[in-house]
């Protein structure tokens, strides 16, 4: 496996094209990373509109997250192999087409099809932005773009429930759910339009259909799928069977990896699996994996705690999260810039930051329990933010950093579906804990306490996987310092 290539030399007129197509690639990645979290604020409008049961509601939400798990891989190993643009494209367009049936629904049913497409064309779009940069960028010079792709993720994960809660407030109760799906159409169709123009062509000498691994999509699907749906659907099924799928699921996985080593042999893999070999993308895949378990489930108790405990509007939980979101976006543009000089050290502190944010904000919270919520967690959120942006879009940096141009969509697809995977359970693990304790305590402060520490000690983990990074860098290091002298 080659190591990545260094920069080469381009002219004014190729570095301002390569970042036009960067462009509308993170302003698809932003639209369609939006409506992970943007949703949660419609909830309670969706179910006074279409009279939806909480099964459906929980579709709702979960679905798209589900089907973006499932289409991550395959859809960046088609990028790999059928060309960049032709898969951005095709899943910019699916995805306007079903926001726009989203925004149009009639009956639950119908919404939850709609956003289980979604999420599919979500999981298509988003490794064929990271494989651009990849295949746009060489060495030290991806951090800048990386930054920029590590700012928007962290933006439009925070910034979701403010955007929806201006929608719903303009659009009123009864519609503004709507406008929540019907506002990607037009930025849809403007990145079709661009996408097009500006991303570049499929390679030549494309493979033939049996060579993109159908049975390969198959297993993955499958062990995904299994993984995924006692997380998502944690609330609704009771049924302690429900967990006998995630052992299912790793079976088919390990199945799926002997599949792929004798694939290997004679054509290219969907995954190929000699980058787990790679410690650097293993290490980084594992502390995105974990970090996104605790980072995504921040947002989604913090919205029940306002909005369901505490009474607060849609829009206001959702300008409570905008610190989180400033603090995140500057931090990392910084943090895509300075990469190169810190390495995995500079991921380190922004986790330590992340989980000191969050002890804070539990102790402001008892600090001052009569005042304003919004206004005690600003500070403190601000400060994990701040902590986010030097996680992200770094820790993306080092963890792409050695995987060869010709997998970049397929390695970017792998680390996302570990990102999908780790915010399900996150959300499973912690949701289950705000619930069971609201239910033991009827206090929503208390609840949301415990489970946002919880969150930080998921968090705490990721630290330990990058403390692990760390100390492996140097060790190889200090062995390679110390080769010539033994050779003397």
């Amino acid at each position: 496996m080659s190591a990545a290539q260094p920069p080469q030399p381009v002219t004014e007129a190729e570095n301002r094209r390569r970042w036009q197509a960067v462009g509308v690639g993170l302003v698809a990645a932003f639209m369609t990373l939006l409506d992970v979290s943007i949703v949660n604020v419609a909830v309670p409008s969706i179910d006074k509109a279409l009279r939806a049961s909480p099964s459906d509601l929980q579709w709702v939400l979960s679905g798209y997250a589900l089907t973006f798990g499932l289409a991550l891989v395959p859809a960046g190993r088609f990028g790999d192999a059928r060309g960049r643009r032709n898969a951005f494209v095709l899943g910019i367009a699916l995805f306007t087409v079903t926001s726009a049936l989203a925004g149009l629904a009639t009956s639950p049913t119908w919404l939850v099809l709609a956003r289980l497409l979604q999420g599919a064309a979500a999981g298509i779009v988003n490794p064929q932005v990271i494989g651009l940069i990849q295949q746009l960028f060489r060495g030290p010079e991806r951090a800048r773009p990386f930054g920029l792709l590590g700012a928007t993720i962290g933006i439009s994960t925070a910034v979701g429930p403010l955007l929806g809660g201006l929608l719903i407030a303009i659009g009123g109760e009864e519609h503004g759910w709507r406008w929540v799906f019907f506002v990607n159409v037009p930025v849809g169709v403007l990145a079709v339009i661009l996408g097009w123009r500006l991303l570049p062509g499929r390679p030549a000498g494309q493979p033939g259909w049996r060579q993109l691994d159908p049975v390969g999509v198959l297993l993955l699907g499958v062990g995904v799928v299994l993984l995924l749906l006692p997380l998502v659907q944690e609330q609704q099924w009771k049924s302690p069977w429900k967990w006998a799928l995630i052992p299912a699921g790793l079976a088919v996985l390990v199945v799926f990896g002997l599949w792929e080593r004798r694939y290997a042999r004679h054509h290219d893999p969907l995954f190929d699996l000699r980058l787990f070999g790679v410690g650097s993308y293993t290490l980084g895949s594992i502390l995105a994996l974990v970090y996104f378990g605790g980072f995504t489930a921040i947002f989604f108790i913090f919205t029940l705690f306002l909005q369901m405990g505490l009474g607060y509007s849609a829009l206001v939980a959702g300008l409570a999260i905008t610190p989180f979101a400033l603090g995140s976006a500057a931090a990392a543009v910084l943090g895509g810039r300075i990469v190169n000089r810190f390495g995995r050290p500079l991921v380190a502190i922004g986790l330590l930051t992340v989980v000191v944010g969050l002890v804070a904000t539990v102790i402001a919270l008892r600090l001052a329990p009569d005042a304003p919520a919004p206004w005690v967690a600003a500070g403190p959120l601000l400060i994990a933010g701040i902590g986010s942006g030097l996680v992200i879009a770094p820790n993306q940096t080092i963890t792409l950093s050695e995987v060869p141009v010709e997998q970049a969509g397929s390695g970017a697809g792998m680390l996302q579906t570990g990102q999908r995977i780790g915010a399900a359970a996150g959300i499973a693990a912690v949701g289950s804990l705000f619930f069971s304790s609201l239910a033991d305590t009827r206090d929503w402060t208390t609840s949301f306490e415990r489970s946002l520490m919880l969150a930080a000690g998921i968090i705490v983990l990721a630290l330990g996987c990058a403390l692990i990074d760390i100390f492996r860098t140097r060790a190889r290091g200090f062995a390679n310092s110390e080769a010539p002298r033994r050779g003397n």
